[in-house]
């Protein structure tokens, strides 16, 4: 009875296969609205005052990082908790595949989410003078509260590995 738990519990990750596959439906949607943002910028670049302009490029980048962090996700969660990728001989292999355990993707997530909150933070400064100053605090508040945990996250992470 022991081993056929076991054997369920450890075949269990394959649920985890599916949700790895759906975050792919998340990055078509974020290309599709990069691409949305590209054309909204060049069919109005001879109309757009720079700060406006500055503001679609920042969303750009801020697109291209949630997609970058979904990518990193999406492929390292597969890898440590569902199965290794089978990249063929000839196939392109991104160079951290294989050697990102659940510790590093933590803090790689971390510090992608400091980074993204601070793209959004830059925007929010960039229209600083349409934001409320309550609103602006808690924007700053959440921020630094990413960059804390980040912080911590990783201060605790080297703690536990100088213990082991």
């Amino acid at each position: 009875m022991e081993k056929l738990i076991e054997r369920l519990i450890y075949r269990s990750r394959w649920l985890l296969a599916p949700i790895y596959l759906g975050l792919s439906l998340a990055i078509i949607a974020l290309t599709i609205k990069f691409f949305q943002e590209v054309f909204h910028l060049l069919t109005h670049i001879w109309i757009l005052k720079e700060a406006d302009m500055i503001l679609v490029v920042l969303s750009m980048i801020d697109l291209a990082m949630v997609g970058g962090l979904l990518i990193m996700v999406m492929m390292s969660g597969y890898e440590n908790f569902v199965s290794r990728l089978d990249v063929g001989e000839g196939e392109e292999k991104l160079g951290w595949l294989g050697t990102m355990d659940s510790s590093s993707l933590k803090a790689k997530i971390a510090a992608s989410i400091v980074a993204i909150s601070s793209i959004h933070l830059l925007k929010i400064f960039m229209d600083v003078q349409n934001i409320n100053n309550d609103k602006l605090m808690w924007y700053v508040l959440m921020h630094l509260t990413f960059v804390l945990s980040a912080f911590l996250m990783g201060y605790l992470d080297t703690k536990v590995k100088d213990k082991n």
